[in-house]
């Protein structure tokens, strides 16, 4: 019999929400897989209250590095601010952990292609949390769709409509792109255009508008797009936090067959809704229903793929070219929309305005400077 894996010695580096909310819950649930070891923040008192909090003898730091080089952790989990994501990612990785960290994993390509480099220089890997794609509806969806079970996709939408007040903005690193890389686009809607497209697959051309209607940010607080899929099926993006109603969705009709998915936050098999064509025969519909197991999207069912793809030692989902997709998708987007021009996929490389920065430099939208 092979002997089990080793449990995995974890970090977390961020203590706030996001990971007290999410990432200690996931931990939890695979308490005999990951043991968590050290923990980083900035401030000190909510560093020592995250201590307390797990009521395990978690070492504490206030550096990154500090914490690298006493801990070496096998895995480090990333919940900061979006403008710390690539430094703290390469660390992570250069000192020798896989990395699962809050999306945007980075702010641009190119920051991107640095964390590229990094796994090609250790042998390390940074997935970014989309824990859309792991619950057992999506998997579901996504077989069905693959296998051609649905019949051809032909049109799609993608909502993501939620609504954030003045108060959310007023922390000093949102809505500005050198601290959050750009609007709902970048830190809302990407979640459900990333399963979009994780359903869909590759996407040939975008065209789209950004908007800031509401407050008083850099960035955008509205955008929509009309995508071209290389199947040919065409779809709609709407990225807003203007929305009063909030809701996630995602339909998708196919030559046989339209799959919904309403949610907020999470879904589960429930919130998947296949409706047959007239033409299909009700027992081919009936092999359409969710799975039996019922996983719900979750931190904890991406960390439990990422702590096989450890124990297997190969490249782990949300990673590579799981990663670049929604980012490619968001730069491509942000620039169709700040040019008025269609943008194909794959144009935007070295030496594009839109490789090192979302907003590309465009008179209309780049950082104005502050007096």
């Amino acid at each position: 019999m092979t002997p089990p894996a080793p449990r995995r010695r974890v970090a977390v580096i961020g203590t706030g929400a996001i990971v007290t909310g999410s990432h200690l819950p996931a931990l939890g649930a695979h308490a005999e897989r990951a043991e968590l070891v050290a923990a980083v923040d900035v401030d000190e008192g909510r560093l020592d209250g995250f201590r307390q909090l797990t009521g395990a003898q978690v070492a504490g730091f206030t550096s990154t590095d500090a914490m690298l080089d006493a801990v070496r952790p096998d895995l480090v989990l990333i919940g900061t601010p979006p403008a710390l994501h690539r430094e703290q990612t390469v660390a992570a990785l250069k000192a020798g952990a896989w990395v699962l960290c809050e999306k945007p994993l980075c702010l641009s390509p190119a920051e991107l292609d640095d964390i590229t480099a990094a796994e090609e220089a250790t042998g390390a890997y940074a997935s970014v949390v989309f824990q859309h794609r792991y619950g057992s509806g999506a998997v579901h969806a996504r077989e069905l769709i693959t296998r051609g079970e649905l019949g051809a996709p032909l049109v799609a939408h993608c909502q993501t409509t939620w609504h954030r007040d003045a108060a959310y903005y007023s922390l000093p690193w949102r809505g500005r792109w050198a601290t959050e890389g750009g609007g709902p686009t970048m830190g809302h809607g990407i979640h459900q255009y990333d399963l979009l497209l994780h359903l869909l697959g590759d996407w040939e051309e975008i065209r789209a508008m950004a908007a800031r209607l509401v407050h008083d940010i850099e960035s955008e607080d509205v955008s929509t797009a009309l995508v071209r899929f290389r199947s040919g099926a065409l779809a709609t993006v709407v990225n807003s936090v203007l929305s009063p109603d909030e809701v996630s969705r995602i339909r998708i009709d196919c030559a046989d067959a339209t799959v919904e998915l309403t949610h907020l936050y999470g879904h589960g098999n429930d919130d998947w809704v296949y409706t047959p064509a007239p033409h299909v025969a009700p027992e081919r519909a009936a092999a359409w229903r969710t799975p039996a197991q019922d996983v719900p999207s979750s931190h904890v069912a991406q960390l439990g793929a990422l702590l096989d793809a450890y124990d297997r030692g190969v490249r782990p989902p949300g990673s590579g070219h799981d990663a670049r997709v929604a980012l490619e998708f968001a730069a491509a987007l942000y620039k169709a929309a700040f040019t008025g021009q269609p943008v194909r996929a794959g144009e935007i490389g070295p030496g594009d305005p839109y490789y090192s920065a979302m907003h590309g430099g465009h008179p209309e939208w780049a950082p104005k400077e502050r007096a």
